[in-house]
């Protein structure tokens, strides 16, 4: 890979107070331009990472490095560190806390003493961004699970990050709900933001990602999604199930039905075109 480094760990390790060390010698870069999913059991070390990226906790040994920068955990050092690198917790509830949508957007822009015609301009892009333009006045308490999701995530958009950090996006959202998601993060990403999914969805995974980190208990993995999701060592390593686009895929080559060549379905529509092409035109009806 040649896209340049935003933002990484070098060395690092973490132990909460009076707890075992979560994270031990770790090295861990996350790349300009590459949609990243981090996956990993329960208890593997994801929230940790994720805050130790976005600088919420200092590593006990090792650094944070932001463009091969040394991170410095006093206010200027995290300052440019947050208008680089935003995280986005699962729950909205945890992130949400102003009176209507735009007031908590704002909240981020006006901490940097940025100008009010500055900082409307950034609300409305993040909420353009996220497709909540109309819900710009609503109080925050009568807004759906999807709504305050959404309205998390504009709120780190508006900071105009280089990198956003995404912990469990897609959960507790309805089918819809997880597409018009993904679809925004697209959007985000054709913008220049790089991506940084957290989920325990290997199929979201292997559809959505450039690379995949695993976290197994001795390290982490990092590797292209359809490569590194096909090892089935390093799943079972990291208590993870095989996707189920690559198990289809390997089940047609067995057949014959599909070479090696040829990347494998990712999605139940591309399964179904697939199938499509491979069972040819249909022989007219008899009159």
């Amino acid at each position: 890979m040649t896209e340049a480094v935003l933002v990484a760990l070098r060395g690092a390790s973490f132990a909460y107070e009076d707890g075992p060390t979560v994270l031990s010698g770790l090295d861990f870069a996350v790349r300009e331009g590459r949609a990243l999913a981090l996956l990993g059991r329960n208890g593997s070390g994801k929230t940790t990472l994720m805050r130790l990226l976005s600088g919420g906790l200092r590593p006990r040994d090792g650094e944070l490095t932001l463009r091969g920068r040394a991170v410095t955990y006093d206010r200027k050092g995290l300052l440019r560190l947050r208008t680089t690198v935003q995280l986005v917790v699962q729950d909205p509830d945890d992130q949400l806390f102003a009176a209507s949508v735009a007031q908590d957007v704002s909240f981020g822009p006006l901490n940097l003493g940025l100008p009010d015609e500055e900082v409307r301009a950034r609300v409305d892009e993040a909420l353009a961004a996220l497709d909540i333009a109309g819900l710009a006045d609503r109080p925050t308490h009568l807004l759906s699970y999807g709504q305050r999701k959404r309205t998390a995530i504009a709120g780190a958009v508006a900071m105009r990050p280089r990198v956003l950090i995404l912990d469990e996006p897609t959960a507790g959202l309805d089918p819809d709900g997880q597409e018009r998601l993904l679809a925004t993060l697209d959007g985000l990403r054709s913008g220049g933001t790089t991506v940084v999914m957290a989920t325990h969805d290997v199929d979201l995974a292997l559809r959505w990602a450039d690379d995949v980190a695993l976290l197994t208990p001795s390290g982490v993995r990092t590797g292209p999604a359809s490569e590194t999701l096909g090892r089935t060592e390093l799943l079972t390593e990291a208590g993870l199930r095989l996707p189920w686009g690559i198990a289809t895929a390997r089940l047609l080559r067995e057949q014959g039905l599909l070479s090696e060549a040829d990347t494998g379905p990712r999605t139940a529509e591309e399964l179904a075109a697939l199938s499509a092409a491979l069972a040819g035109p249909r022989p007219p009806a008899e009159a």
